[in-house]
């Protein structure tokens, strides 16, 4: 029997269980324009950001407030969820849940940001985006703030303040006495607070891409191959290699701004 938890008035011990085929099924509806399949769907998937609400709870915001955020996060991660990306729609959609309701924490905690700070931010963003189109890969801090010709030390600034912060006492598996903390990952001074929550934020940005892209990641990135040498191994051009590259770097700035 479902343990009761009652949020935002909706009994979750009362929500639907899906198959990985009936959620494939429930898939193709949607993208016919099914809309009783998306509202069976995003009901179904209302259990991931129940769990994703728990890891909040050491924040003293209401948790009602947090779910309903968190179900922005999900249909957010609908709206842009594609089956050709070979992942599990959870795998894909817990990011985008989990990007949501740390916005709202952070935008409700006690450390407030100025709009003229934010305003910094947002142009930042997009002179980078400016940059990337103008095939300036990976642009850097100084052009940016060319870009906007202000002072580097504004962007760096600004860029911080709206920056998602990562507690070490949150919980990144397991459950009860057999939880594992942030904190239980950082060991000396070789793997500093913040060097850990960038590695966990990317560990699992890169966890949904499509397979093809991930390989490429991973065999440029932490197997150090060069392209010739990928497009070796996966038995196609360096062309393919490079296009895989861009696309799945893309598709982790959107994940990781989130």
């Amino acid at each position: 029997m479902a343990h009761k938890v009652t949020i935002s008035g909706l009994d979750t011990s009362k929500l639907p269980k899906l198959t990985a085929k009936q959620s494939e099924e429930l898939l193709e509806r949607i993208k016919r324009g099914d809309e009783a399949a998306r509202e069976q769907f995003l009901l179904a998937n209302m259990r991931l950001v129940l769990s994703m609400v728990h890891r909040f709870s050491a924040s003293n915001l209401n948790s009602d407030d947090l779910f309903q955020v968190g179900c922005l996060g999900l249909v957010k991660a609908l709206n842009h969820f594609d089956p050709s990306f070979k992942v599990m729609f959870s795998t894909y959609a817990v990011p985008m849940i989990l990007g949501e309701i740390r916005r709202f924490v952070r935008e409700s905690s006690g450390i407030k940001v100025s709009r003229g700070m934010r305003d910094t931010a947002y142009r930042a963003m997009q002179a980078r985006e400016a940059l990337e189109g103008r095939n300036v890969t990976e642009p850097t801090l100084y052009e940016i703030a060319e870009e906007m010709d202000v002072p580097v030390k504004e962007v760096v600034c600004a860029l911080d303040a709206i920056s998602t912060p990562m507690s070490l006492y949150e919980p990144i598996s397991g459950e009860g006495s057999d939880c594992l903390l942030v904190m239980d990952g950082v060991v000396g001074d070789r793997n500093p607070e913040e060097n850990w929550t960038d590695r966990l934020d990317l560990h699992s940005a890169i966890s949904s891409l499509p397979e093809q892209e991930k390989e490429v990641i991973g065999l440029r990135y932490y197997k150090g191959r060069t392209q010739v040498e990928v497009s070796k191994e996966l038995g196609i051009s360096q062309a393919q290699v490079s296009r895989l590259e861009n696309n799945a770097i893309k598709r982790l700035r959107m994940l990781l701004a989130e």
